[in-house]
């Protein structure tokens, strides 16, 4: 088994308006296998968005590791790990986030001229990745001229712009009908088997559990069991 992620131990604690310490998770190890999508299920609340955040370096715990290829990432500093970040991982929210003033191909633009590219180079780029996602004929359009399902492919594309290692998700397919979960559920597997991507994917959604190599439950801040491996 080769493992990608390795995190040892994570604590993180929030304080809320009240000043009460709401202790969120309570000491989570987990190994994250390579180019495998792995998912986490539990109810709301139970800590699986907050353990996405500090697997991606997203967010720092109180205490405990996450080793990325054998490296500690909470040894970085903010800077680089902000580069870390831009480097390895993608993100894919619930709420796809995309700037409503820009076209789909813009959108996709962003990270690839932050990551240093030309207009042209991160346009021909984008171009790309918004047709491997089905939207060849949507370049032009604004996120209010595309449906949800549409949106949602901006955003995968949007993830792919800096060639990640691992992609995080966090309920993408929440908002979604059945038919236009299915499609997005086929990107991410065929992105799985051709690009080699690894995913961890928070969900509520029983298709993707079924269809996920790796599957884990999370309870009151703590991971349960594997469900599925």
């Amino acid at each position: 088994m080769s493992v990608i992620i390795k995190a040892e131990g994570l604590h993180k604690s929030f304080t809320t308006l009240k000043n009460v310490k709401l202790e969120v998770l309570k000491g989570i190890s987990i190994d994250i296998e390579n180019e495998k999508i792995s998912v986490i299920v539990g109810a709301s609340g139970a800590g699986k968005s907050t353990l996405l955040h500090l697997l991606s370096g997203l967010d720092r715990p109180d205490k405990g590791k996450v080793l990325f290829e054998g490296n500690e990432i909470f040894t970085y500093s903010d800077e680089k790990l902000s580069k870390f970040r831009n480097e390895n991982i993608g993100f894919i929210f619930q709420f796809h986030h995309l700037l409503p003033e820009f076209t789909a191909l813009e959108n996709a633009s962003i990270p690839l001229m932050i990551s240093g590219l030309s207009l042209a180079k991160a346009t021909t780029r984008a171009k790309e990745l918004l047709s491997s996602v089905g939207l060849s004929e949507r370049f032009d359009h604004k996120p209010a001229e595309l449906s949800g399902g549409e949106q949602q492919r901006v955003a995968v594309a949007r993830a792919l712009a800096n060639n990640p290692k691992i992609i995080f998700a966090d309920e993408p397919t929440g908002n979604l009908d059945s038919e236009n979960s299915e499609a997005i559920h086929k990107i991410l597997f065929d992105l799985r088997d051709n690009l080699k991507i690894t995913f961890i994917i928070v969900t509520h959604n029983p298709l993707l559990v079924e269809l996920a190599d790796t599957v884990y439950e999370m309870r009151d801040g703590l991971l349960k069991s594997k469900v599925k491996n």
